[in-house]
């Protein structure tokens, strides 16, 4: 029984179940597309309203931790109160890939009961929607990465970014603009709106290279400063049986400095290996690290054509 049959079904049992009448004459709701987002590292939940335009339903996940409510502060605000800063506790304290999983499987299965469903991750968020592909592989139609990390042969992005592949990541760029001992804090805290010349040159650099520098300011005011210390270290391994089983598409970006373009390859080549009878359908898209507004209308495209 296909997961659209077993959609149908249960639709069916939940209205004989609660007195509504199924009759030859009621039309059946049309199904669309959900697409899931999972945001990576620093990110807040989003859909995106291209899509939405064009007939799909989307909706990004919330993250535990990565509410703005409980992340921005007055001491983030100009002028900074950096030794205060330094010292607030963070809401990311403690937050596991596990958690993270928790809650993007949570939406999943609510989103699922109206159609197919499309979980989507960049860049850390791959990691997310593998292990929720473990969890719940019968929900999920298709997953798609976007420039992000998929784990097979080895158990997480920190040990990616030890490999040959990995090593020319210029994602350290961020290390000058840490506040705050992480050891102490149990999250990674990033000042994001410093004014300091070398660091915001070597983040451009880094993460939209190919950006203007309106665009990759608004990426940083739009970015959390706190993100988990744990999960780039966590286990991200699929399960054949679970995770292997799904479609799966990848989104190459080919000016990537932070996942490179070698890394991602060597990324998508474990995984087909791990499941040659279930290979990933790859698309090349020319971006950096972080979209350009230019750069996302392409993937934008691209999703869409998935849900035809």
């Amino acid at each position: 029984m296909t997961d659209l049959t077993r959609r149908t079904a249960f639709q069916l049992a939940a209205a004989a179940g609660t007195g509504a009448a199924v009759t030859s004459v009621q039309k059946p709701r049309k199904e669309v597309t959900t697409f899931v987002f999972v945001t990576g590292s620093n990110g807040t939940a989003s859909g995106d309203a291209e899509l939405a335009l064009r007939g799909h339903r989307t909706v990004g996940v919330s993250l535990p931790g990565h509410g703005p409510e409980s992340q921005l502060h007055r001491a983030y605000q100009a002028p900074q109160d950096l030794a205060k800063l330094a010292t607030l506790p963070s809401p990311m304290a403690g937050v596991t890939l596990d958690d993270y999983v928790e809650a993007t499987v949570d939406v999943v299965r609510r989103v699922s009961r109206y159609g197919p469903v499309i979980l989507v991750g960049g860049s850390l968020g791959g990691s997310t929607i593998t292990k929720a592909a473990d969890a719940v592989p019968g929900l999920i139609d298709r997953l798609v990465y976007i420039g992000a990390y998929c784990c097979t042969k080895l158990r997480s992005p920190a040990e990616y970014l030890e490999t040959p592949e990995g090593r020319t990541s210029l994602g350290a760029a961020i290390l000058p603009g840490v506040v705050g001992d992480p050891r102490v804090l149990k999250a990674i805290r990033v000042n994001w709106r410093t004014n300091d010349a070398k660091f915001l040159d070597a983040a451009k650099a880094a993460f939209m290279n190919e950006g203007t520098d309106g665009e990759f300011l608004a990426l940083l005011n739009a970015s959390l400063p706190d993100e988990s210390l744990e999960v780039s270290s966590a286990d991200a391994r699929g399960r054949k049986d679970a995770w292997g089983r799904v479609p799966r598409v990848y989104v190459r970006q080919s000016l990537d400095r932070v996942i490179p373009p070698a890394l991602q390859d060597r990324m998508i080549r474990e995984a087909d290996e791990a499941t040659p009878g279930n290979r990933f359908k790859v698309f090349t898209v020319r971006t950096p690290h972080a979209p350009t507004r230019k750069a996302y209308q392409e993937i934008t495209d691209i999703l869409d054509g998935l849900a035809q």
